[in-house]
């Protein structure tokens, strides 16, 4: 989410900050978010350290972005979109004008 916030995206809200708190304000309202931010940051470190500790060492390597629905769906379903072979085990593209197999049995 923050990698899509430019330069321009900031400056801007800088400005904004200045006229909604004023220059008088402004440099509290700083250490103000500063130090919520680090609360935040603190409280997802100890829940982080705190699940792997409970989750036992054989889960001490997970990632738990690799846990997202996107990333599952990107690991499970896109990935084989994106092999650069066309072919994969067994298969083969068809000829021209040659038909799809066909199974009487599975059908």
């Amino acid at each position: 989410m923050l990698d899509e916030i430019g330069w321009g995206e900031i400056l801007m809200l800088l400005v904004a900050a200045v006229f909604i708190f004023g220059p008088d304000r402004l440099p509290e309202v700083a250490r103000q978010a500063g130090k919520m931010l680090r609360t935040v940051r603190q409280l997802a470190t100890n829940a982080r350290s705190q699940l792997a500790d409970e989750l036992g060492p054989e889960f001490k390597d997970i990632d738990l972005r690799d846990l997202s629905p996107k990333a599952l769906v990107q690991k499970h379903l896109l990935d084989d979109l994106d092999d650069e072979s066309p072919q994969r085990a067994g298969h083969r593209p068809l000829d021209k004008d040659e038909l799809a197999p066909y199974d009487v049995e599975a059908t």
